[in-house]
C-alpha cells in the first residue's frame, strides 16, 4: 500500500502562467500518492499544491516535436495547463497515480457503505421459549 509521503515522481515540469502573457514557468513537480506539490524555482516562495480529491482529470495530451502539454481539470472546472519534455511522461505518472487515488476512495466509500448496512442487514436471534 502507497502512503500519502511516499515520492512516485520528482522532477521539472512547466506550468502556463495565469497572467496576461501566459508565459510557461519551470516548476519542480513532486508527485505523491494524494498530490501533485509544484515548488517555484526562486527562492522562498511557497509550493503550489494539487490535492487529488480536488482534480476531476487530466486531458488534452497533446505530443509536439520536443514537448507533451496537458490540462489538469479541478473539480470546479478549473483549468491548468502544463507542458514537460516529451520522454519525461508526467501526465501519464500524473494520470495513473490519480487513476490509483480514484480508486482507493471508491473502496473506501464501498466498505464504509457496508459497514453501515452490515447491522441493518443482520437478522434477529430468537430464543426458545419453554412450553
Amino acid at each position: 500500500m502507497k502512503t500519502p509521503g511516499e515520492v512516485l515522481r520528482e522532477g521539472e515540469l512547466e506550468k502556463r502562467s495565469d497572467s496576461l502573457f501566459q508565459l510557461w514557468k519551470k516548476k519542480r513537480g513532486v508527485l505523491t500518492p494524494d498530490r501533485l506539490s509544484l515548488f517555484p524555482t526562486g527562492p522562498g516562495a511557497r509550493p503550489k499544491e494539487l490535492r487529488f480529491h480536488s482534480i476531476l482529470k487530466v486531458d488534452c495530451v497533446e505530443r509536439t516535436g520536443k514537448y507533451v502539454y496537458f490540462t489538469i481539470v479541478t473539480t470546479d472546472r478549473k483549468e491548468i495547463d502544463f507542458r514537460c519534455a516529451g520522454e519525461s511522461c508526467w501526465n501519464a505518472a500524473i494520470t495513473l497515480a490519480l487513476i490509483d487515488f480514484q480508486n482507493r476512495r471508491a473502496l473506501q466509500d464501498f466498505r464504509s457503505r457496508q459497514e453501515r448496512a452490515a447491522p441493518a442487514a443482520q437478522p434477529e436471534t430468537r430464543t426458545a421459549r419453554a412450553p
